[in-house]
C-alpha cells in the first residue's frame, strides 16, 4: 500500500474508476449478446429493434474511453452485415 497521500487517493479513485468500466463492459457484452440472440433466431423484427439500442450503446462505451473507436466501428459494421443478412 502506498504510503503518501495523493498515492492513496490514485489507488482509490483507479479502483471505482475500475468499477465503473466493468460495468458499462458488462452492460455493452450483454446488449450485444442480445442482439446475436435475435439473429441467430431469426427474429428480423426483434433484431431490428434491437439494432439501434445496441450501436447506441457502443458509442456510448467510445465516449466513455472504454472501447476505442476503430474497434466500435468495427463492431457496428459486423452487427450491421447481420441484419442485412437477415
Amino acid at each position: 500500500m502506498a504510503n503518501i497521500k495523493s498515492a492513496k487517493k490514485r489507488v482509490l479513485v483507479t479502483e471505482k474508476k475500475t468499477l465503473e468500466n466493468k460495468a458499462v463492459k458488462s452492460a455493452l457484452k450483454t446488449q450485444i449478446k442480445k442482439f446475436l440472440a435475435a439473429v441467430s433466431t431469426g427474429d428480423k423484427e426483434q433484431a431490428t429493434v434491437l439494432y439501434p439500442e445496441t450501436v447506441s450503446a457502443i458509442d456510448s462505451a467510445v465516449t466513455k474511453g472504454i472501447l476505442h473507436k476503430n474497434n466500435a466501428a468495427n463492431k457496428k459494421a459486423k452487427l450491421a452485415k447481420k441484419l442485412a443478412a437477415l
